[in-house]
């Protein structure tokens, strides 16, 4: 079956940067739109980001001008470059197909923004 695994979160301070990447395992990845979801504490799963297969983007209101969100189809791998991060980008951040077509969530990759 399909294996999403993300990488890149960490501890970081209001204003900093962090670079989360999103591996797939199947080459089907190179024609669906993916997207990065955010999950935090006591919140419902939302889409910050999401990329067609062609490379448009679109951005939660919330992240836009500071969240950038691309993709390397030959190296199946979705990025999500992160700036000027907030407190309230603190969640587990999760990759798959924008819209959700199947219910194969990776483990996610924590994000905590904090002085």
């Amino acid at each position: 079956q399909v294996q999403l695994v993300e990488s890149g979160g960490g501890l970081v301070q209001p204003g900093g940067s962090l670079r989360l990447s999103c591996l797939a395992s199947r080459s089907i990845f190179s024609i669906v739109a993916m997207g990065w979801y955010r999950q935090a504490p006591g919140k419902q799963r939302e889409l910050v980001a999401g990329i067609t297969n062609g490379g448009s983007a679109r951005y939660a209101d919330s992240v836009k001008g500071r969240f950038t969100i691309s993709r390397d189809n030959a190296k199946n791998t979705v990025y999500l470059q992160m700036n000027s991060l907030k407190p309230e980008d603190t969640g587990v951040y999760y990759c798959n197909t924008d819209p959700v077509l199947a219910d194969h969530w990776g483990q996610g990759t924590q994000v905590t923004v904090s002085s």
